[in-house]
């Protein structure tokens, strides 16, 4: 196994240079950072070819590439301190300076990635748990009155655009249970600042953005697991546990579910990577401070370290769960080898 991840490791590494020469291209070349630094008023002639310098921005763009990989000896001048320091590049761990905030990029992600996974993992449980009941007893129950609302409610909830059902659900719990006089939800931010980051603020936030990002998940999940559920059922093998006595819990569960697992395996390794990213969507509608807001906020002022910096991030985590996907193949099917 050692030799097996090893490998596809050694195979990813020209991938991501691939994969970051390709994205650099299109930042440099769709985008001006320099048009947005000075707020609603663009820079004069003279100020631009001076940050051009500072920044490192009149380089040609492949010389610009290889400094951001490898670095160089050219940062940021502080305009007030005229310090000027050395520029390691992303291969020795230095995301370089965000042209927003002038922290370093690293840290900017950083300080959002917790909130991104509180919220995007909470959401993944309730997907997964909930898609897991609903599609098994959907398989089980087949043409059934459950299976036919379940088939209905998918239909419906699957068609709707994230932003269309984060608006319904903040007009429904938030909006008309507010003029109902019953408990009403908030729609905007992690929690009350009149209260303060408490566990019971940030649970009561996260419940409209989780049910959004779930409800559309759950929809395709269920229908995907009913699927394999029943392509597994009713196969020769659970036919012939059957015919041995085996207990019908055992059989679906030890025997069935373990097969119809696989699929499963490989579209929850396919949604982890992009936690990361947060659900852009979502988190702008509800002013959630997490990857997602980040990305859009800093992608409109071409911030290129900190949006160059995530997708990277995102591209690397890819990688990695590809490669723990497999691994998990090995544990659920013995006939599986990693070779």
């Amino acid at each position: 196994m050692f030799k097996y991840v090893a490998r596809r490791l050694i195979q990813a590494i020209p991938l991501l240079f691939f994969i970051s020469l390709i994205l650099f291209l299109l930042m440099q070349l769709t985008s001006d950072p320099l048009a947005t630094l000075g707020g609603r008023q663009p820079p004069n002639p003279a100020d631009r070819e001076r940050l051009e310098k500072a920044f490192g921005l009149d380089q040609p763009v492949l010389i610009q590439y290889v400094y951001w990989l490898i670095g160089n000896d050219w940062v940021v001048v502080n305009e007030e301190t005229g310090q000027r320091g050395r520029r390691l590049g992303i291969l020795r761990g230095d995301f370089g300076t965000s042209f927003i905030t002038r922290q370093p990029a690293l840290q900017v992600i950083l300080d959002r990635l917790p909130n991104t996974l509180l919220l995007m993992v909470t959401a993944q449980v309730v997907i997964v748990s909930v898609s897991l009941v609903v599609g098994i007893v959907a398989a089980l129950r087949q043409y059934s009155a459950f299976d036919n609302a379940l088939t209905t409610f998918a239909f419906i909830t699957y068609s709707f655009p994230v932003f269309l059902m984060a608006y319904l659900l903040m007009f429904i719990f938030a909006v008309q249970f507010r003029q109902w006089g019953l408990p009403y939800l908030p729609t905007s931010g992690m929690f009350n600042p009149a209260v303060g980051r408490t566990f019971e603020q940030v649970a009561w936030h996260m419940i409209l953005p989780v049910t959004t990002i779930s409800l559309i998940s759950i929809a395709g999940y269920s229908r995907f697991i009913r699927s394999a559920m029943l392509e597994v059922i009713n196969a020769d093998y659970i036919r012939t546990a059957r015919a041995k006595g085996l207990a019908e819990r055992r059989i679906l569960f030890v025997h069935g579910f373990k097969n119809a697992a696989l699929p499963l395996v490989t579209l929850i390794g396919l949604d982890l990577p992009f936690l990361l990213a947060g659900a852009v969507v979502t988190e702008t509608i509800f002013a959630w401070p997490g990857m997602g807001r980040l990305f859009i906020d800093h992608l409109s002022r071409a911030d290129f370290p900190v949006v160059m910096g995530l997708l990277l991030l995102i591209a690397l985590a890819v990688v990695i769960f590809q490669i723990l996907t497999d691994i998990v193949y090995t544990f659920l099917d013995p006939r599986i080898r990693l070779s």
